[in-house]
């Protein structure tokens, strides 16, 4: 969102600040469709075998297949979930169009030691269903090339955010229990009213102090000709300052970790040592002068 603020000939905050949270909402839609893609891979996994049992003349395999995948407890729980059926249904999120992603989810699934491994495991134990979707998501559902173009094509502000919702997921189902209901409360969009005036703020007050933001960087960067500095590697380190200045209660080294690893994904190869370096002279200096304030949990890993 920093990005396309300083991209757009109109400087518009308001405008920035409800891009923000569209793209929030959009994740929160991907988490709920990718959620859901364990139910369609067992739906499609149950009609593979009803067609092998239909056949002509089918096997002893045919007729008794293993159908501890599609009987897993996690996956009806997903199915029966209101929160989740309930979303997908007013959103209109939907995989009916997309059943060849879903045979190629279910054929990378059959052919992956976890499923392997999973499947000729004689527990049948709530725990045992539990890790097996856990590393669908993180193992098999998260490899998939074929899952990234379609999620591209539905919309330009999934494929950053894959990772993380996957994470989120497996967080999710990692609250599930043997007395887990269709009532269970999945995540919320917002842990709370701090966490969303958090984004807002964090957006925010990087704008307004942007003269400041950027001195700093130039400061800091005396060796380097700032008109060769990746434009991304600039607004990372703004974003972090911004954390160090301005938010009390975040650890600096919390943001320091943050965005240093946020310049792998979206800066060049050696980003990641270029910003460490910049963000790590920015922050001796600030606390020399005394302008880091950290309060409360904000603390943490302070001398």
């Amino acid at each position: 969102m920093l990005y396309a603020y300083y991209s757009s000939e109109e400087k518009s905050l308001s405008k920035t600040e409800k891009d923000l949270f569209f793209c929030i909402e959009k994740s929160y839609d991907l988490y709920h469709y990718l959620m859901v893609l364990a139910v369609e891979i067992s739906d499609y996994a149950e009609k593979r075998i009803e067609i092998k049992r239909n056949k002509l003349q089918p096997t002893e395999e045919d007729l008794n297949p293993n159908t501890k995948f599609i009987t897993n407890q996690v996956i009806q729980q997903l199915r029966s979930n209101n929160q989740l059926n309930k979303y997908l249904d007013q959103k209109k999120l939907s995989w009916s169009d997309n059943e060849g992603l879903i045979k190629e989810l279910y054929l990378l699934m059959i052919e992956s030691d976890v499923y392997k491994n999973y499947m000729a495991d004689k527990n049948r134990s709530f725990l045992n269903d539990r890790k097996f979707i856990e590393k669908l998501f993180s193992k098999v559902i998260l490899t998939s090339e074929y899952l990234f173009i379609v999620l591209e094509e539905q919309s330009i502000y999934w494929n950053d955010d894959v990772d993380f919702v996957i994470a989120m997921i497996v967080k999710t189902i990692r609250q599930f229990n043997e007395l887990t209901d269709s009532n269970h409360q999945l995540m919320p969009l917002f842990k709370d009213k701090e966490d969303r005036d958090f984004a807002k703020s964090l957006i925010r007050q990087s704008i307004i102090n942007h003269d400041e933001l950027r001195e700093l960087i130039n400061r800091h960067a005396q060796n380097w000709d700032m008109e060769r500095i990746a434009q991304m590697d600039i607004l990372i380190m703004q974003l972090a300052i911004t954390e160090l200045l301005y938010f009390p209660s975040v650890p600096t080294k919390v943001s320091m970790n943050e965005y240093i690893e946020l310049s792998k994904y979206y800066s060049t190869e050696k980003s990641r040592n270029f910003v460490n370096g910049i963000l790590d002279k920015t922050l001796k200096d600030l606390k020399k002068e005394k302008k880091i304030n950290k309060i409360g949990r904000g603390l943490i890993g302070e001398q």
